[in-house]
């Protein structure tokens, strides 16, 4: 059984974003897969400085995020969009984890030999894929991640979730499905 980490790149309550996390969580849980779901709101860090990191090493936060990452087969991000792009919280969470290396560590040993999916929500009608696009470039080319081709976007996300916070849309579902699914394989190749 994979261990997968989820985990939703927004703290704001009522967030679209922290809504579809909580139905990834539901699909890999019904899937079968170990998961383990964290808010950031949980691990506050500063925004990445190299002097700070040199004066005191990164913060214990990042550390405990670049270990939960290690003890996991897979991740599932889901972010918001900030301007066609990844928010500042994802991306700063995402520099001070690829600074953390343990002794005799290979750099940005979090992120490889676990599989990334990605998710997004958003009041737009693109549903936060130039967010999942911007992210995949960092996780991909930035840390060397694997990150897989499958993903879920959510346009119009204030009307996209019935009373029972399930998608309303059976497509979106069903892309949803398989994004975990396509996580899950991937993840149980990398035990």
């Amino acid at each position: 059984m994979p261990k997968i980490l989820v985990f939703p790149g927004s703290l704001r309550s009522g967030s679209h974003n922290v809504r579809l996390a909580a139905l990834v969580v539901k699909e890999l849980v019904l899937a079968e897969a170990d998961v383990t779901r964290i808010s950031l709101t949980d691990y506050p860090l500063p925004l990445y400085d190299g002097d700070l990191e040199a004066k005191s090493g990164p913060p214990q936060n990042a550390v405990q995020l670049k270990r939960m990452l290690a003890a996991h087969h897979g991740v599932f991000i889901v972010t918001p969009e900030y301007n066609a792009s990844v928010p500042p919280l994802v991306k700063n969470t995402i520099d001070w984890i690829s600074r953390v290396r343990e002794r005799g560590e290979a750099p940005l040993a979090g992120f490889k030999h676990r599989a990334f999916a990605l998710g997004a929500a958003s009041p737009g009608p693109f549903g936060g894929m130039r967010a999942l696009l911007a992210l995949r470039q960092v996780l991909e080319i930035g840390c060397g991640a694997l990150v897989i081709p499958e993903q879920v976007t959510v346009p119009r996300a204030e009307a996209a979730f019935d009373d029972m916070d399930n998608l309303k849309d059976e497509n979106l579902t069903a892309s949803l499905k398989a994004a975990v699914r396509a996580l899950i394989d991937a993840a149980e190749r990398m035990t």
